[in-house]
């Protein structure tokens, strides 16, 4: 989607389901498939018996690794600051199962959920602290992740996220694609970088959460990431009046854009995004 200022059930065996998938990964990177065949892959540090861990939550259209590689980047930074990190394919994307046409809101927080109670229960990780990170409208599934699950979740970070779901698809989407989806029960969508067929009931559940209530009602750290030209810094300052927690920073990057620049020869901006995102979480669980 479109410097720095400070201003369903998780069963007993959720850990049993973290099976190794076939498949390559990074280096000191494992590829899994968790229950419910959401494919994820898990990066443990190395020397760091309990860590802490951070679950992943990918964008919008997009899957696991994220845009220019934003999410296998972050789980090299954190891994280096002794921090393990698990990040998913949503159902209908990347590689795990099911059908793409019919994500909802309500469908990828399941997701979030089940992710979250086997990272907890993962071997080598420390399930007593661990922190969500959320980009474009994963950014919003991690804060009702976070605000439902507060006692779980330690510390929330979020990159470039929506702030209102039905007003930011309606201004992304236009009007008509969510008529055509009301009369014809779907409606195909160009993207830009992918074409993709949404059901009506994706449409349906954009209205029913309010995304500032889920911020307040949060009691961790939070950190909000986004580029100056990006319709997401119009809520930078409202996230960072709503969250409650003393720690928490809205970070404005001068010049940026939704994605950061990481699909341009110039990393500096991704690479700083990153960067700062590794030290904060870190600092926080």
């Amino acid at each position: 989607m479109r410097g720095m200022a400070r201003t369903g059930m998780i069963g007993a065996g959720m850990v049993g389901a973290l099976l190794l998938a076939a498949g390559a990964a990074a280096a000191g990177e494992t590829a899994l498939v968790l229950e419910g065949g959401i494919a994820a892959t898990l990066n443990l540090p190395d020397g760091v018996p309990a860590a802490p861990a951070v679950l992943m939550l990918h964008g919008f259209g997009s899957s696991r690794d994220e845009v220019g590689g934003m999410y296998a980047r972050e789980a090299a930074a954190l891994a280096a600051k002794g921090v393990a990190s698990l990040r998913i394919d949503f159902h209908g994307f990347g590689q795990s199962d099911g059908d793409t046409g019919a994500t909802t809101v309500p469908g990828q927080l399941a997701d979030a959920e089940a992710a979250l109670a086997a990272l907890a229960a993962t071997p080598g990780v420390d399930g007593q602290r661990i922190g969500v990170l959320g980009f474009s409208l994963g950014g919003g599934v991690a804060m009702l992740l976070a605000s439902g699950h507060p006692d779980a979740v330690k510390a929330l970070a979020t990159w470039s996220s929506v702030g209102d779901f039905h007003a930011d698809f309606l201004e992304e989407l236009g009007q008509p694609a969510f008529d055509r989806a009301a009369a014809d029960g779907i409606v195909g969508l160009d993207l830009g970088w992918r074409t993709i067929a949404l059901k009506a009931s994706f449409f349906d559940t954009l209205q029913h959460h309010d995304l500032m209530a889920a911020l307040v009602s949060y009691p961790g750290p939070y950190l909000s990431v986004t580029g100056e030209k990006d319709f997401a810094a119009t809520y930078a300052p409202g996230f960072l009046a709503a969250a409650a927690n003393p720690m928490k920073e809205a970070v404005i990057v001068p010049g940026g854009d939704h994605i950061y620049g990481v699909l341009s020869e110039d990393q500096s901006m991704a690479e700083g995004v990153i960067a700062k995102t590794a030290v904060w979480l870190a600092g926080a669980l």
